[in-house]
């Protein structure tokens, strides 16, 4: 005879234990079943969190090399900037050398003809042309070196435009590759906290980079403002101080 009763104590009934047994078997084929794809999930992850570093260290080398182009730029436009400068201090020199000898001229001139006229008429008119000769001549000089120093101005003008564009550029390449950085920081957090148990930690990470990226872009429209509005005084003719925009360090989280 086939005994049916319950095996105590580890059936309550009969087939408890069979049951069970595929419960397990079920159980067992979820859980490699769950193994694999968190395998999968997490090659998945590493291979897209490789490519985002490498995009990482791509991104800082190609800081680096632009920084150190600018660098040259920067001084090579100063050095043009002084040499224009000086340019432009000499030609004013020269022109205000140039007004006065005609002033002296015109002087004696004009006291020449106040005094007694003792001389020929010949005598008279061959000074008085002489004098008319000269006059024009310092004219021209002077019609010259006005030409010069308006030419002298606007390179100069060209030249602070220059450094100041140089100088905005390279600051708001600088802060556009801060904020490249800290995006790529982000889509890294995000892509590990999709699959990782300290999720709420990394969530607190991702919103402190966002704060950050907020601020950097802020300071970004500031400095660009202020770099225009530097420019559009060159442009206008106001002499004002050449200096950089003063540039808040934000700390990184």
């Amino acid at each position: 005879e086939t005994n049916t009763l319950p095996f105590q104590p580890f059936e309550n009934q009969e087939g408890d234990l069979l049951r069970v047994e595929k419960e397990q078997q079920v159980l067992q084929e979820q859980l490699r079943e769950a193994e694999q794809k968190f395998q999968q999930l997490q090659s998945q992850r590493m291979e897209e969190t490789g490519a985002l570093e490498e995009l990482l260290k791509k991104s800082l080398e190609e800081t680096e090399v632009s920084q150190s182009e600018l660098g040259w730029f920067h001084q090579d436009s100063e050095t043009q900037v002084k040499k224009w400068q000086q340019e432009k201090k000499e030609t004013r020199e020269k022109l205000k050398a140039l007004r006065s000898t005609v002033k002296k001229h015109t002087e004696s001139n004009e006291r020449w003809g106040q005094k007694p006229q003792k001389n020929t008429k010949n005598t008279d008119s061959n000074k008085s042309n002489k004098f008319a000769n000269e006059k024009v001549k310092w004219e021209e000089l002077i019609k010259k070196s006005q030409e010069e120093s308006k030419a002298y101005v606007k390179r100069a003008v060209q030249a602070e435009l220059s450094v100041l564009q140089t100088w905005k550029d390279s600051e708001v390449w600088r802060l556009n590759g801060t904020i490249g950085r800290a995006e790529t920081n982000v889509r890294v957090l995000k892509a590990l906290g999709s699959s990782a148990p300290a999720a709420p930690v990394l969530k607190s990470q991702i919103e402190s980079w966002q704060t950050f990226i907020s601020n950097v872009k802020k300071q970004l429209e500031k400095i660009e403002a202020e770099y225009e509005e530097k420019m559009e005084l060159v442009r206008s003719g106001a002499r004002i101080a050449l200096t950089k925009v003063e540039s808040v360090d934000i700390p990184c989280p």
